[in-house]
C-alpha cells in the first residue's frame, strides 16, 4: 500500500480485491461468470453478425437491437474480464489513468443502454400507433441522427464523472474493494470533500434513468390504448407480441438497476460482499439474456436463425 508524504499526495495505482469476504470462493464464482460472459459475447457479436448480413433485418427494429448489442458488449467487456482475472489470480494493479477509463466506459454502457431502450420504445409507439408511415419516419437518416444523439447524451452525462475523480487527492488507502472501478467506490477513497460526487452520483440515476422509465411508460400507455381499439383478440395479440421481446430486456435491465442502486445507497445493513456480487451481475445477466430473448422472441430473428 502506497504511504503519504504529503496532502496533496495522490495515488498511481489502486488495487481491486474483488468480492470482499468471498476471496475463498473466486476461483469457484468465476466459473458461472466465465459462462456467462462466453455466452453475452457469442450472442451479441452472433446478433450483430446476423443484422449485418441479411438484407431483411436492415429494419428500424433491428438497427436499434444492434445498438443494444453493442452496448452490452461495452458494458460487459469493460468490466468482466478484469473481475475474472481477479477472480483467477487474486489482487489486482491499475492505474488510476486505466481506472478512469473504466469508470468512464462502464457507466457509459450503462448511460447508452437506457437512452437505447427509449429509442426502442419509440419504435414500437410508431410501429403500433402509426404503422402505415413507419418507414417514412424512422428513415436511416433519423436512425442515425438517434444514433448520435445516444452517444453525445450518454457522453454528456458520463464525462463529468471522471473530471470529478481526477480533482480528488488520495493520500489514504488505494485498495478498491470491488471487482472493477466505479465513481462513487473510488470516490470514497478521496481525502478530500466528494460531496459534489455523492450528489451528481444521485443526480444522474435520477435525471437519467427515471426519466428514460417515464417516456418509455409514457410511450407504453399509448400502445396499450391503440391495441385495446383492435376489433379482433387475434389482432391485439399479434400487435402485443411484437412489442414482448422489448418489455422483456426494458425489465431485465431496470429491475436489477434500481434493485442494486437502492440498496447500494439505502442498504446499509446488507453485507458488503452482496452488494459487489449484485453489481458484477448487473453487469453480466443482462448483456447475456437480451440477445437470447430477442432470440426466441423474435420470429423474423429465429427463420434467419
Amino acid at each position: 500500500m502506497d504511504t503519504p508524504n504529503s496532502t496533496t499526495f495522490s495515488h498511481l495505482n489502486f488495487i481491486l480485491v474483488g468480492i470482499p469476504g468471498l476471496e475463498p470462493w473466486h476461483t469457484w464464482i468465476s466459473i458461472p461468470f466465465t459462462l456467462m460472459y462466453t455466452v453475452a459475447v457469442l450472442g451479441n457479436c452472433g446478433l450483430l453478425l446476423l443484422i449485418s448480413t441479411q438484407r431483411r433485418l436492415h429494419e428500424p427494429m433491428f438497427i436499434f437491437l444492434s445498438m443494444l448489442a453493442v452496448s452490452d458488449l461495452l458494458l460487459c467487456t469493460s468490466t468482466v474480464p478484469n473481475t475474472l482475472a481477479i477472480f483467477w489470480f487474486g489482487p489486482k494493479d491499475i492505474s488510476f489513468t486505466s481506472c478512469l477509463t473504466q469508470v468512464f466506459f462502464l457507466h457509459f454502457g450503462v448511460a447508452a443502454e437506457s437512452t437505447i431502450l427509449l429509442a426502442m420504445g419509440f419504435d414500437r409507439y410508431v410501429a403500433v400507433c402509426d404503422p402505415l408511415r413507419y418507414t417514412t419516419i424512422l428513415t436511416k437518416k433519423k436512425i442515425g441522427k438517434i444514433a448520435m444523439a445516444i452517444v453525445i447524451r450518454s457522453f454528456c452525462i458520463i464525462v463529468p464523472d471522471v473530471f470529478l475523480l481526477k480533482r480528488l487527492p488520495f493520500c489514504a488507502s488505494n485498495i478498491i474493494p470491488h471487482s472493477y472501478c466505479e465513481h462513487i467506490g473510488v470516490a470514497r477513497l478521496a481525502c478530500a470533500d466528494i460531496s459534489i460526487n455523492i450528489w451528481y452520483g444521485l443526480a444522474v440515476p435520477i435525471v437519467a434513468f427515471i426519466l428514460d422509465v417515464v417516456f418509455i411508460v409514457v410511450s407504453y400507455v399509448l400502445i396499450l390504448r391503440a391495441v385495446f381499439k383492435l376489433p379482433t383478440k387475434d389482432a391485439r395479440q399479434r400487435t402485443l407480441s411484437t412489442c414482448g421481446s422489448h418489455v422483456c430486456i426494458i425489465l431485465l435491465f431496470y429491475i436489477p438497476a434500481f434493485f442494486t442502486f437502492l440498496t447500494h445507497r439505502f442498504g446499509h445493513n446488507i453485507p458488503k460482499h452482496f452488494h459487489i456480487l449484485l453489481a458484477d451481475l448487473y453487469v453480466l445477466v443482462p448483456p447475456m439474456l437480451n440477445p437470447i430473448v430477442y432470440g426466441m422472441k423474435t420470429k423474423q430473428l429465429r427463420e434467419q436463425i
